[in-house]
This record gives structure tokens, C-alpha cells and sequence, in this order.
């Protein structure tokens, strides 16, 4: 990281108001660096995002805004924490990122631009750390994995001639070969001479990754130093406020929390058999798979990206109906679509989904949204649904002031938990959480872990499925599954985890 100290943008004393007066940024103000990294690190809600996003110009709606933010302006490249938002996914990926490469190469004669476009959009693609552009270029945003769309955002980005790119949480939901390769792109972009604002919870990448951290608290900057000087002069403190573990917290973590979790009692609540599924015009993506959840079982599904795990998941819940094969709830066939499952099929399989933001209406308080899944699913009265989403929301951290407000001004993580809420106020027989505490910071996540649990050991409690790269989430599950090349089978438990049924039959 050993790029020119010239500033690129700035923002000086920044401070962002939501309708109701309250600051979620307050007084922040940093400095984007040619070829340096800047990272930004915090619990959730402590007004990362919105400090970044402040390098777009861009900010909640009806928000009031005071300070400064110059350099930069439309120079700006954003990759999110769901990089599918930012993809057309009625185009192929070659039509998204020559439409980029074109207006670069409008000058020549017209024989020659489209051979200069293609070396443009193939030399960004490697930039990205994308070694085979080809095989990605041939393919829709929804036939990538979510590392492989990342870096087709990072690409656009370097394609439209972003001098800063603002990375938000580019590691979640990541397996660790998949973290590797981030942060390998995120430094060789920084050595392009390209600003990188790193907004992030993963410490072990920033402490590799950034030359300057800043520390946010309530919306406010509390320290800021070079990883060396934030982690050996603060240590203890900034880590407990940035959500970092030490090995032995995380073992003390996976036997608390799993202590409970293993579950199985009965037959099989849902049930997999043979199931191959596929997307159009490409191999499949599961291969024969069988799968089973037991009433108040706590199930971790594991595998690099791309593995087939989400796919799996969709399938059980009717989201993939592209498969063969059977999936059934109590030994009766499920419908494979969504469509044409009734409202206790719907309300007895639920799902989270990575992307909360994408689940919810951005125009519509949460408490509503929340609330809507009991009116719908269980036919209670507004009043009464209301009650329970507040008590629920509660559960997962998130208070009367959190239920009033809108989606835009909730973070990544605080709108995860909503989505947690309104799938279990359906009461489910099984849940089905896609990458839930991967937006998380750790007091966070060991509550959400220790709730799902509890919920599970409750009588008539549901089988949960942790769909997870996070080894503190899935050593509190009572079973592993690995998903790889499409195909699963059982991991052995581990014996350090302390986890009583980590070893006990698979399905």
C-alpha cells in the first residue's frame, strides 16, 4: 500500500439527520488516499454505510445533511455488501460491462472499438480478480456466485474510472478461500492508484488490508490509527467495540450456544430426496441430493461459494422450482414452487434471505412489515400482530424506535434481524437462514444464535437451517452438512467444540 499521500476526496465534519432528529453520522471526517485503504469499522448501526455512501452523494431519504464532501464527484464506484442489487439480471455480463467499455473508445475508427472495448472490459475483469473473463462474460448476474458478482461490480467500477471505491462489507458471507481473493483484488485495485474506503466487521482483513482505521460508535469517529496502533495501543477496549474475537472467545461461543442446538427428536419434519437442480442452459448445480430437518435440530450448511448450498436451500422453501426430485414436510410432497404451496405449506417452511434490504418495502415502516406475516400466515388482527412483532423484534435487538422507522434508515444488520422477526412470527416447522449473522457484529450474533436455539429446544420448536461460511455459526449447530460440487454429505463433528450431538447420526 505504498501509493501516492494525495487526498482524493474528503468529507469534514459530516453529520446526517433521519425525519425525527435523530443523527445516525455525527461530526464524521476522513480522507481518501490515491493507493491507500481507509477502513471504517464498527458494530451495525454505527453509521459505516452512511458515511460511505456520503462519497456517492447519496443519503437517506429525508435526511438533513450539514458538513462537506468534495473531491471525487462522479468518480465514485460503490460495491454493496448483496452485489446482485447492482447487476441487471436481464442482461448477460458481457452486455453489462461493454455498454461501460464503449463510451471509452467512441474515438476510434469504428472497425477497431469493438476489439479495444473487449480488451477494456478483459483487463477489468482481471483487475477484479477474475481470471477467465470468458466464462464469466457468457453468463446472467444469477448464475454467478455472490463472490463472482462482486468482482463484476469492482469491474464496472474500474471500467467507469472510479478514482475511489467504497467496499462495503466485501467479505460477508464469504468462505475463507473467497476472502483471500477479496482482499488480493481490493489491495491490487489500491495499487492502480485507486482510493479504497473499506467499510467492514471482518478485522482479520482490515489488520491486512488498510492503512488507516477509523473506529464509529453512534455515528461518531471514537478512534482512528494504523491497525498497529488502534490494536496494540486500545486493544482491548476497540476490540470489544468492534466485534472482535479471540479464538478462545469463539470455542467459548460455539459450546454456549451449541450446547443446546443438537435437537433431532423424531422423524424427519422436511425432507430432500433426490434432488437435482439446475439453472437454464448451464450444468446443475445440486446432484441427487438427499436432506432432512428434524423438529428443534439445528442443521449447518457449509461449502465454498458456489457450492449449491443457497440453491438447496430455495429448493425446501419453494424459491427454485427448476429441480426434480421431492421435498416434503411431514412425509406429504411439498408444490417445488412457492406459488402453489397454501398458507400453512407457506408459514410452516420460511426463509431468510442474505439481502434483507431487497425483502422489505423501502416505503413502509418495519414494525408493518413485520407484523403483515401473522395477518397473512395466521390470520391475526393488525393489533395483535403488531404486539407480537414488537415482542419478537425485541428478541433480536431491536427496540420501539427500530420498529418506527423505514428500511432506508436501519443498517445492513439491524434489517437482518427484522427479517428473522417477520419469518418467525409465522411460526415455522422449519426455518431456513441464508448468511443471518453474516452482517453481524459478535455480542450481536451470539444473541441471534442463542435465540435461534432457544427456539429450537422449545417444545414443538422448529428444525433450524444455518446456511453459513462462519465457523463460529455453524460449530453452534448440532449437525454439519457440506455442500460441494452440488453434492452433500455429513461432517464429522469436532471435538473441541464441546457440543453435545455434534457426532451423532446423519440423516
Amino acid at each position: 500500500m505504498n501509493g501516492a499521500e494525495n487526498a482524493v476526496a474528503e468529507v469534514r465534519g459530516l453529520r446526517v439527520v433521519v425525519p425525527g432528529g435523530r443523527a445516525i453520522v455525527d461530526g464524521v471526517s476522513l480522507t481518501a488516499r490515491a493507493g491507500r485503504v481507509t477502513a471504517l469499522v464498527g458494530a451495525s448501526g454505527s453509521g459505516k454505510t452512511t458515511t460511505g455512501l456520503a462519497l456517492l452523494g447519496e443519503y437517506p431519504p429525508g435526511a438533513y445533511v450539514t458538513g462537506e464532501v468534495r473531491g471525487a464527484a462522479g468518480l465514485t464506484g460503490y460495491v454493496p455488501q448483496h452485489p446482485a442489487s447492482a447487476l441487471n439480471p436481464a442482461r448477460k455480463v458481457s452486455a453489462l460491462l461493454y455498454d461501460i467499455a464503449r463510451r471509452h473508445v467512441r474515438e476510434l475508427p469504428r472497425g477497431a472499438r469493438r476489439e479495444a472495448a473487449g480488451a477494456r472490459v478483459r483487463d477489468a475483469l482481471r483487475a477484479a480478480q477474475l481470471p477467465d473473463p470468458d466464462e464469466v462474460l457468457a453468463r446472467y448476474p444469477h448464475q454467478l456466485s455472490g463472490g463472482q458478482q462482486q468482482r463484476v461490480v469492482l469491474a464496472q467500477a474500474l471500467l467507469l474510472g472510479a478514482r475511489v471505491v467504497v467496499a462495503d462489507e466485501p467479505t460477508t458471507g464469504q468462505d475463507p478461500r473467497t476472502k483471500e481473493r477479496v482482499a488480493a483484488q481490493l489491495a491490487a485495485v489500491a495499487r492502480r492508484g485507486v482510493a479504497v474506503i473499506l467499510l467492514s466487521h471482518d478485522l482479520d482483513v482490515v489488520r491486512a488490508l488498510a492503512d488507516e482505521v477509523l473506529v464509529m460508535r453512534d455515528g461518531k469517529v471514537v478512534d482512528r490509527g494504523t491497525p498497529g496502533q488502534i490494536w496494540s495501543e486500545t486493544e482491548t477496549e476497540t476490540e470489544t467495540e468492534t466485534e472482535t474475537e479471540t479464538e478462545t472467545e469463539t470455542e467459548a461461543e460455539a459450546a454456549s450456544v451449541g450446547a443446546g442446538a443438537s435437537g433431532g427428536h423424531g422423524p424427519a419434519v422436511l425432507e430432500a430426496r433426490s434432488l437435482t437442480a439446475r439453472h437454464p442452459g448451464a450444468p446443475a448445480v445440486l446432484r441427487d441430493v438427499s436432506f432432512t430437518v428434524r423438529p428443534g435440530e439445528c442443521v449447518a450448511v457449509v461449502g465454498p461459494s458456489g457450492s449449491g448450498k443457497t440453491t438447496l436451500g430455495r429448493c425446501l422453501a419453494g424459491l427454485h422450482p427448476a429441480h426434480d426430485g421431492v421435498v416434503t414436510l411431514d412425509g406429504v410432497a411439498l408444490p417445488r414452487s412457492l406459488r402453489r404451496r397454501g398458507r400453512d405449506e407457506l408459514a410452516a417452511v420460511q426463509y431468510v434471505f442474505q439481502d434483507a434490504r431487497a425483502a422489505f418495502d423501502e416505503h413502509r415502516p418495519v414494525l408493518g412489515q413485520v407484523a403483515r406475516t401473522a395477518v397473512r400466515l395466521r390470520g391475526l388482527g393488525r393489533a395483535e400482530a403488531e404486539e407480537e412483532a414488537r415482542e419478537l423484534l425485541g428478541r433480536t435487538g431491536l427496540g420501539a424506535d427500530h420498529a418506527r422507522r423505514r428500511p432506508g434508515e436501519l443498517s445492513g444488520g439491524e434489517l437482518q434481524r427484522a427479517a428473522l422477526a417477520r419469518a418467525l412470527l409465522a411460526r415455522p416447522r422449519v426455518l431456513i437462514c441464508d448468511e443471518v449473522t453474516s452482517g453481524l457484529d459478535a455480542d450481536t450474533r451470539r444473541g441471534i444464535l442463542g435465540l435461534l436455539t432457544a427456539l429450537a429446544r422449545e417444545p414443538g420448536g422448529p428444525g433450524v437451517v444455518l446456511i453459513t461460511h462462519d465457523a463460529a455459526t455453524a460449530a453452534a449447530a448440532g449437525r454439519t452438512v457440506v455442500v460441494e460440487a452440488g453434492r452433500v454429505h455429513e461432517r464429522a463433528a469436532s471435538p473441541s467444540a464441546g457440543a453435545p450431538g455434534r457426532d451423532g447420526p446423519g440423516p
